[in-house]
């Protein structure tokens, strides 16, 4: 949700004009922002003092690059970028919609028909991905947007190509510890296959309202997602068998996505009308909150 601009935000990026903070972390912050003509964006910034950072900056151009190979149908389309900036910035459009994280904590776990569209929406979105060599590297509720038409995936800060050099020294993990792969817990390659575990570990938390690993500190949920079996309890009976598949921990034994996707829903029939009616009020209300924030 907006909250109002720190004394130290910036008053303008670009030809934005910022307007309010959606959420700060340890790489930068998120704002929304208007335009000329009064659109409506969503600005990601550089912190400043890791701007000077060459291999930050570099990740920063790989996370524009990912944002348009995912493209508007699943992502946020990028309006506008500036990478090279002295703070850099990315301009996306204002997704009309919570977070899974945000629409579970507030309408509860989504019955099994939301999980099984979404689940199938989302192998979609990371096909589109995969095909350009691209894997995300991150998925996480908080990363996947609810909208009438469908998720959207977003937050590409540690995506990258398959088979390029990492960013970050051999052995260190990086991600969010409760839904990362047990290779890249590991500080190991993490390719599609890791995206189809960290998948099934987002599914888990929409039938659920908990990560399939638990909580904790991250040295424990490293552990557990690498050593421990998946806490399937509260999955709809008929998923279990997949998401454990999806969940197992040697890469080769996960399913790809088409085979996913066709277990999950044979896409008939519009996102919306597989969305609780919590959920669809939860939309509704942020399109109509955008242009009363000031």
């Amino acid at each position: 949700m907006p909250t109002p601009l720190a004394h130290d935000d910036p008053v303008t990026l670009g030809p934005y004009r910022l307007v309010a903070r959606l959420g700060s972390g340890g790489m930068g912050t998120v704002y929304m922002a208007r335009g000329v003509g009064g659109r409506t964006v969503a600005l990601k910034t550089m912190h400043a003092r890791i701007a000077t950072d060459p291999g930050i900056r570099t990740r920063f151009r790989l996370e524009v690059d990912a944002a348009r190979v995912i493209g508007d149908r699943f992502g946020a389309r990028v309006v506008d970028a500036d990478p090279f900036a002295e703070t850099p910035w990315l301009a996306t459009e204002f997704v009309l919609g919570p977070a899974l994280d945000e629409a579970v904590l507030s309408a509860g776990p989504l019955p099994e028909r939301s999980v099984r569209a979404l689940g199938a929406a989302l192998c979609s979105a990371l096909d589109q991905l995969h095909r350009s060599d691209v894997v995300h590297r991150d998925l996480k509720p908080s990363n996947i947007l609810l909208t009438a038409y469908g998720p959207k995936v977003i937050d590409f800060g540690i995506a990258r190509a398959i088979g390029d050099d990492p960013l970050t020294r051999t052995g260190a993990s990086v991600g969010t510890p409760a839904f990362m792969s047990p290779e890249q817990a590991g500080g190991m390659e993490h390719d599609a296959a890791g995206d189809v575990f960290a998948l099934a570990g987002v599914l888990v938390f929409a039938a659920t309202g908990r990560a399939p690993f638990g909580s904790g500190q991250p040295a424990d949920l490293l552990y557990r997602v690498r050593y421990a079996e998946a806490d399937l309890r509260g999955v709809p009976a008929a998923l279990v068998p997949l998401f454990a598949q999806c969940l197992a921990k040697e890469p080769e034994e996960r399913p790809y996505l088409a085979e996913l996707a066709a277990q999950l829903h044979d896409g008939s029939g519009e996102f919306a009308e597989q969305l609780p009616d919590a959920v669809l009020a939860e939309i509704g209300r942020r399109a109509a909150d955008v242009w009363r924030t000031v």
